[in-house]
């Protein structure tokens, strides 16, 4: 069935060496044969990439940041909404699912349908939970430990922590440190963006595996994609990658999904380290950056959430391919300086019609 209908996708940012999910996400829509509606690309800042491409967004608005408060969060996506009037909304960040599942009777007023995970759910993958989740996978898991007081670096030495180690926010962000001032200068960062507590985690070192998926809110996951981490960025997520299919892995997020009844997407992160054990390393409540893949392999998640948000029967999914690989690279986007007023003093403008009026002024 055609999904003919207009969908918002967040996240448009695309710094090289953290991008956010969901240009990618919105890139996986557009190419599907089986979407033909619009896509409506929201950000948070004005420099948001995806505010301006046409190849993938119809449309591009500001949102106000999560810690702007719930009041003017909604108040804004009606806003988007009474002039768009999209059906559906796929959040790509961590920061926003809190709210989003707080909002979610106000959204559905709106007319605005989602597919999240609930409270619950989102709390039960935490990182400061991550001990109890590999033990519902099988899997080990790296010591992890909780900490409010940067003096803690200053002699992790006697307690067990030798440098390098990762500093990592509850929700989001992470970093290796290397010494006493670097660490007390990271958690700081996180701590202010993040709040507390602030975890660290122990480096292990081997090859990193990561999947994504699909769950169904029943306890099946849906569409895995699996692949295993090529070259990283210097924040240590994906600049390439090549699809396998690891049984391990499969089984081990098979049993965290059933567990807990996950709903919408998701990525789970281990290392299988240098005596073979699979460690787990992160469960992510959203699709990675490197989610295109999953239309590589013939498996197009992004699509299979959207059918899945508005109550429609998936796509039946093709057998995954290994050995596809992908890699990520960096690409200048030229806009008019009217498109980029427009989004500053407005908070976004349909992208066609902008495109043109832009182009209309740089000709003249």
């Amino acid at each position: 069935m055609a999904l003919d209908c207009t969908v918002a996708v967040t996240g448009m940012n695309a710094k090289p060496d953290n991008p956010g999910p969901g240009l990618a996400v919105a890139r996986c829509l557009r190419e599907s044969q089986e979407f033909t509606g619009r896509i409506i690309g929201l950000g948070y800042d004005a420099l948001d990439p995806g505010l301006y491409l046409n190849d993938y967004c119809d449309a591009g608005y500001l949102l106000p940041y999560p810690s702007s408060g719930d009041e003017l969060f909604i108040s804004t996506l009606r806003k988007i909404q009474e002039r768009e009037k999209f059906e559906a909304l796929i959040p790509c960040l961590d920061a926003e699912l809190p709210g989003m599942i707080r909002l979610q009777p106000l959204l559905n007023d709106l007319g605005v349908k989602v597919f999240l995970p609930t409270r619950e759910q989102l709390r039960f993958r935490n990182k400061d939970r991550l001990v109890e989740l590999a033990e519902h996978a099988g899997l080990e898991c790296p010591e992890t430990k909780s900490i409010t007081d940067s003096g803690f670096f200053h002699d992790c030495a006697d307690k067990g922590w030798t440098f390098p180690f990762f500093i990592k926010g509850l929700f989001y962000d992470a970093a290796i440190v290397y010494n006493a001032q670097h660490a007390v200068d990271v958690f700081r960062r996180i701590a202010s963006e993040w709040g507390f507590p602030v975890l660290i985690q122990k480096l292990v070192k081997g090859e990193e595996y990561n999947l994504t998926a699909v769950g169904d809110g029943a306890g099946n996951m849906l569409g895995p994609v699996m692949m295993k981490k090529m070259a990283i960025t210097d924040k240590g997520k994906a600049w390439s990658g090549v699809s396998i299919d690891d049984n391990t892995l499969y089984q081990a997020s098979a049993k965290l999904v059933s567990a807990i009844n996950w709903r919408g997407p998701l990525e789970v992160e281990v290392i299988r380290d240098r005596n073979g054990h699979y460690q787990l390393i992160e469960i992510n409540p959203r699709f990675p950056a490197w989610i295109y893949l999953s239309v590589g392999v013939g498996r197009n998640l992004p699509l299979t959430q959207l059918q899945l948000t508005l109550g429609q029967q998936p796509t039946t999914f093709a057998q995954t391919k290994s050995g596809i690989m992908f890699i990520r690279y960096a690409q200048e986007a030229t806009v008019s300086m009217h498109e980029f007023e427009e989004v500053i003093m407005n908070g976004g403008h349909d992208l066609v019609t902008l495109h043109q009026v832009g182009t209309e002024k740089v000709r003249g």
